[in-house]
């Protein structure tokens, strides 16, 4: 079994290796707190005023590390799950929209890249008792009130159920939908097929220890994939369920195609052996329009950025296209459900805004330029259509509010260089992760983002957001 170890939490209020962004750095102090004070007297004048510390601007010099400023956080965790997964999504619940009261529960589908083929799981999470961040205790807190206080910790844990089916071959990208209430995902296997899975009894398990260990026992290693494709021949990482027609579902490959799912009575599905054609290389993620049932986006390794009309016969599909919308690949694409944008991310680690109503002059309104390496991931917010968040191999997450402008007023008074150089929509910079694959909003807890890495899952809520 690949899965090394149990599924464990990791609380970073308890940790020293998780060094957020939010805080400026912190030099070892080696010098006398006097001397200190006299040379800041001193020298003061000459030094200038501090200065901000940006991710990607310049390294730590020796001797600084970040720490994690916890009054950035309203909710911050950290999840283990043996082999790192490459790619999740959330599972929709019915304990309510809107919830913001703690502790928080949340299931989540995942799917694993371990050593072996033999050795991957299709995973079903339900993380509970998520409550809000701790305050670093004070050096100087009452010995009387410890006992109490680490029993209030010890009910604070959070808690993670894990129901695990095994599954041949890496899962290079998962995304899940409901179909008659049913509960499914649809996972891309680096083996090159496309599958679907029921996922009731796995969410049954893990919401009772009794079911759970029956489960683990009984049901396991029986269930298999309710459906199956192999027409793409060869692997790929594009794929989506329609939000407007349940059970359609679109998916593309590394070889240009993209294939046209629509379900049939009986739990089936007819998929389209004529591939949508445009691309010339690799298809690296789609997205189904929100409001439009026909119409879906995809990005390629071409650079390219391409609307498509399921109306039309595969061959004459492609309705608009934005060539070199990066300098090279466009790995990941979000399409905003309340305005018509599509929020792009490319290899060139730059961020772009496309205005569906001017797409067909090839030109984003929007540009950034904050990671300094491929950006992964990329989700516009649920319901603020402003909002969206990036994940980059630079192992940052950042937040984005197209709705900020800089004060023009208050333009060129900072003395510090790097303040100057932070676009004003920039919101936040999460970090302490190590390779950053993917993100998603919670879209039933407003605010919450939950994202995968090699490091483990991070489930956090910022101030900004």
């Amino acid at each position: 079994m690949a899965n090394k170890g149990e599924p464990t939490w990791r609380d970073t209020v308890e940790g020293e290796d998780e060094d957020m962004e939010g805080t400026e750095s912190e030099e070892d102090e080696g010098d006398d707190d006097d001397e200190i004070m006299e040379e800041n007297e001193d020298e003061g004048k000459d030094e200038g005023p501090q200065r901000v510390y940006l991710p990607g601007v310049e390294p730590l010099k020796e001797g600084e590390e970040l720490v994690m400023d916890h009054d950035a956080y309203v909710l911050y965790h950290q999840a283990q799950t043996g082999s790192p997964c490459l790619s999740f999504d959330v599972i929709p619940d019915s304990l309510g929209d809107n919830r913001s009261e703690y502790p928080l529960t949340l299931y989540l589908c995942a799917g694993t890249q371990a050593d072996t083929a033999q050795g991957n799981r299709l995973l079903v999470m339900k993380m509970h008792n998520l409550h809000r961040t701790s305050k670093e205790k004070s050096s100087e807190s009452d010995s009387d009130s410890s006992e109490s206080e680490d029993e209030d910790e010890e009910e604070k844990k959070p808690q993670l159920e894990l129901a695990m089916v095994p599954h041949y071959g890496g899962i290079n990208r998962l995304r899940v939908s409901t179909l008659m209430d049913t509960p499914v995902a649809a996972v891309w296997s680096e083996k090159g097929q496309v599958e679907i899975y029921d996922l009731q009894k796995q969410l049954a398990a893990v919401s009772d220890s009794q079911t759970l260990a029956a489960f683990l026992k009984e049901d396991q290693a029986k269930i298999k994939p309710v459906f199956s494709f192999s027409g793409h021949m060869t692997e790929g990482f594009a794929m989506d369920w329609s939000p407007k027609i349940a059970g359609r579902l679109v998916t593309g490959d590394c070889n240009k195609n993209i294939h046209l799912w629509n379900p049939k009575e009986g739990g089936s599905w007819h998929i389209d052996q004529r591939p949508f054609t445009g691309h010339t290389k690799s298809v690296e993620d789609l997205q189904w329009s929100p409001t439009e049932p026909t119409v879906f986006a995809s990005c390629s390794v071409d650079a390219s950025i391409r609307i498509w009309d399921v109306r039309a016969a595969p061959n004459k599909a492609c309705m608009l296209t934005a060539n070199q919308a990066h300098e090279s690949d466009v790995n990941v694409i979000s399409w905003n459900k309340h305005e018509p944008f599509i929020v792009s991310g490319g290899d060139d680690g730059v961020l772009k805004i496309w205005d569906l109503r001017q797409f067909q002059k090839g030109v984003s309104v929007a540009k950034f330029k904050q990671h300094t390496a491929p950006i992964t991931s990329v989700e516009w917010h649920p319901t603020d259509s402003g909002v969206f968040a990036a994940a980059g191999a630079d192992d940052q997450i950042t937040q984005w509010d197209l709705a900020v402008e800089r004060d023009q007023d208050q333009e060129g008074e900072t003395e510090d260089p790097t303040l100057q150089a932070i676009p004003p929509q920039l919101l936040f910079v999460h970090q302490g992760e190590k390779d950053i694959k993917e993100l998603h909003w919670h879209p039933q807890c407003p605010g919450v983002v939950i994202s995968t890495a090699l490091s483990g899952f991070n489930v956090f809520r910022t101030i900004s957001v």
